[in-house]
C-alpha cells in the first residue's frame, strides 16, 4: 500500500511494509509542523555555533555568562520528579537494535537509554528499524528469534525506556518538508512522541528523552519550546515530557545551572557525557597555539579538566534537585583473558565508587555484564537509598580556570597515535557497515570515541606543542606514515571480512585528519557514505 503523504512532504528512501504504520499522515502531519515552527530557530542556533566559535578561535576564553547571573544565584528547582526517575542508580545504554535492545532491557538496569546519537550508524534502515523497536519496547511486545533458533523477549519487569534523539546539528536526509531536509532531533522525537506519549500518559507515565551536544542554554530553550508545542498538539499536561540533558561541550560546562532553568518543567537533570566532552574540547580549541593534550587513555576523568566538570555538575544538579547521572567507561568484560578483565572489571567498580562518593545519582554502562557491578559500587556507597539527591555539594567551588586546566599535556606517543589510527578506522569502517557500538581492543567504541581519535591526530598536527615523547614534531607526512604501517596489518588481520567500508573509512580518516579546517563532526561528511 503506498504511504499517503501530506503537502509538502517527502520520503526520499522506501519504506518497508512493516514499518508503514510508523508514517501514517497524522504523524508525518506532526513533524511537519513541528519542522515549520522551529527549524528556523534550530538553523540561526547553528549559526550562532559558528559565530562563537570564530570568537574562540580569535582567542576568547568562554566564562560564566555575566547576563544569567540571576539565575545562577536565584532559588529556584526543577519540577519534582516522577517515581520512574526515583531511582537511576544505574543505567545502561545502546544502539537501537532489537536483540541488544532486551539485554539491556533485561539486565536489571534502572534505565536504558536507546541511543540513536553515538551508538547507532544512522541509515535510514537502522533509523526506521530503531523505531520500530523501541514502538514494541514502549508496548512491551519486543522480541526477537535469531538465526540459530534462540528466542529472545522482555522480562514482565525490565528498564524503563528514555531515547535520546539525534543532535540539533543533524538532518535526516531522507524526509523533507517544503523541500528542506528535517531535523534529526525533530524526526526522532516527533516520530516517538506522536505514537507513544499518549498512551504512556493514560498508563501513569511519562516520556523520557536525552538531549545531546547542547552548547548553550539557547539550544535548551528551544527543546522546552517545542516540548511545549508537541504536548499541547495531543492535548497533554505540561511535564508529561521529561529530558536529561547530557553535558557534553566545554561551553555547556559554564551553563549548567541556564540550562536546568530552560527545562525547569520537563528535566530530570544531567548527565557527564565524557567522551563528546572530551571531543569539544579538542573542537573548541582546536586552533589555539596553547592547546595540546596527552594521549587519550591519559586523559581520564581526575585529571584537572574533567574532575572539575564532574563535581561542577553534581553541585549545580542538587542544587537545583536534579539527578546527577554519571558517564560511560568505554572498558568491557574480556572473555579470553581471565587476568586483564579481573583488572578492568576492577577499574569500572572503582570508578563508579568514586561518582557515588562524589554524590552522583546514577552512572552509565554499556554491557548488561556490567550491571551488577555498578549497582554494587553504588549500593557500597548509598546503601539501600535510591538517590542522593539530598546531598548538597557546598565544598565546591568551581571556577572558569578549573574548566579551562587542559593537563595533562604530555606523553603523546608513537603508540598513542597508532591506537587512535586503528580505532578510527576500524569504527568508521564498521559505522559505514551498519554498526553503530563496536568492540575495538577491548573498547566499547561509539562515535564520539572515535571522534576523539581523529581529533587528537588533527591537533597534534596543527599545535607547536604536538611533539612525540621521542622529540619528533607530529607531521601529517608522519600520521600518514604510521596510517599505512596500522592500515597493512589491519588488512592482514581482518583477511576476507576487510570490504570497501574500511577503504571507504581510510579514505574519510585521511580527510578528517588532513583537512585544512577541523572538521566539526564526522557524521556530517559520514553521511554521504550512508543510504
Amino acid at each position: 500500500m503506498a504511504l499517503q503523504l501530506p503537502q509538502g512532504v517527502e520520503i526520499l528512501a522506501p519504506v518497508k511494509p512493516a514499518h508503514e504504520a510508523l508514517f501514517g499522515t497524522a504523524a508525518l502531519d506532526f513533524i511537519a509542523s513541528l519542522h515549520r515552527q522551529f527549524d528556523a530557530r534550530r538553523r540561526s542556533l547553528l549559526l550562532q555555533r559558528q559565530q562563537r566559535q570564530a570568537q574562540l578561535d580569535a582567542g576568547h576564553l568562554p566564562d560564566f555568562l555575566p547576563e544569567t547571573r540571576a539565575i545562577r544565584e536565584g532559588d529556584w528547582q526543577i519540577a519534582p520528579l516522577p517515581a520512574e526517575l526515583q531511582d537511576r542508580r544505574v543505567e545502561i545504554t545502546g544502539p537501537v537494535e532489537r536483540r541488544a535492545m532486551i539485554n539491556a532491557m533485561n539486565a536489571g538496569a534502572s534505565c536504558f537509554m536507546a541511543d540513536f546519537e553515538d551508538a547507532t550508524s544512522p541509515g535510514w534502515d537502522n533509523i526506521v528499524s530503531g523505531h520500530q523497536n523501541v514502538s514494541d519496547a514502549w508496548r512491551g511486545t519486543l522480541s526477537y528469534h535469531s538465526p540459530e533458533g534462540k528466542h529472545y523477549q522482555l522480562n514482565q519487569a525490565s528498564a524503563t525506556l528514555m531515547l535520546r534523539p539525534r543532535g540539533w546539528h543533524l538532518a535526516e536526509k531522507h524526509l523533507r518538508v517544503d523541500g528542506q531536509a528535517v531535523s534529526a532531533a525533530l524526526f526522532d522525537f516527533g516520530l516517538s512522541f506522536f505514537h507513544h506519549a499518549s498512551a504512556l500518559h493514560a498508563a501513569g507515565k511519562g516520556i523520557y528523552y536525552y538531549l545531546p551536544k547542547l552548547e548553550n542554554h539557547h539550544e535548551a530553550a528551544l527543546w522546552n519550546d517545542v516540548f511545549v508545542a508537541a504536548q499541547a498538539a495531543l492535548g497533554l499536561p505540561t511535564g508529561t515530557i521529561r529530558a536529561t540533558v547530557m553535558i557534553e561541550h566545554i561551553l555547556a560546562a559554564f551553563e549548567m545551572h541556564e540550562i536546568l532553568y530552560a527545562l525547569r518543567e520537563h528535566s530530570a537533570g544531567l548527565n557527564a557525557g565524557r567522551w563528546d566532552y572530551l571531543f569539544s574540547c579538542i573542537r573548541t580549541f582546536s586552533h589555539s597555539r596553547d592547546f595540546c593534550l596527552a594521549d587519550r587513555e591519559r586523559i581520564t576523568m581526575t585529571v584537572p579538566f574533567m574532575r572539575s566538570y564532574a563535581l561542577q555538575l553534581v553541585k549545580t544538579c542538587h542544587q537545583r534537585g536534579a539527578p546527577a547521572i554519571g558517564g560511560m567507561s568505554s572498558l568491557a568484560p574480556n572473555k579470553h583473558d581471565p587476568a586483564a578483565n579481573d583488572q578492568a572489571m576492577a577499574a569500572i567498580y572503582q570508578e563508579k565508587q568514586r561518582e557515588a562518593r562524589d554524590g552522583y545519582d546514577g552512572s552509565w554502562v554499556a554491557h548488561p555484564a556490567l550491571v551488577p557491578l555498578a549497582l554494587d559500587a553504588f549500593r557500597s556507597v548509598l546503601g539501600d537509598a535510591a538517590n542522593q539527591l539530598g546531598r548538597q555539594r557546598d565544598d565546591v567551588h568551581i571556577s572558569a580556570a578549573d574548566l579551562l586546566n587542559f593537563q595533562p599535556e604530555t606523553p603523546i606517543t608513537e603508540q598513542g597515535i597508532r591506537s587512535n589510527i586503528s580505532a578510527g578506522i576500524q569504527y568508521l569502517g564498521a559505522w559505514m557497515s551498519g554498526r553503530g557500538c563496536v568492540l575495538i581492543h577491548q573498547q566499547l567504541e561509539e562515535a564520539s570515541t572515535a571522534e576523539i581519535a581523529r581529533a587528537q591526530l588533527w591537533q597534534w598536527v596543527h599545535s607547536p606543542k604536538g611533539y612525540l615523547d621521542d622529540g619528533r614534531k607530529i607531521s601529517l607526512a608522519l600520521v600518514r606514515s604510521l596510517a599505512a604501517d596500522e592500515i597493512n596489518r589491519l588488512h592482514a588481520e581482518y583477511g576476507s571480512r576487510w570490504s570497501r567500508h574500511f577503504d571507504d573509512a581510510t579514505l574519510l580518516f585521511d580527510l578528517l585528519v588532513s583537512s585544512e579546517e577541523f572538521i566539526d563532526f564526522f557524521t556530517l561528511p559520514g553521511a554521504e557514505y550512508l543510504d
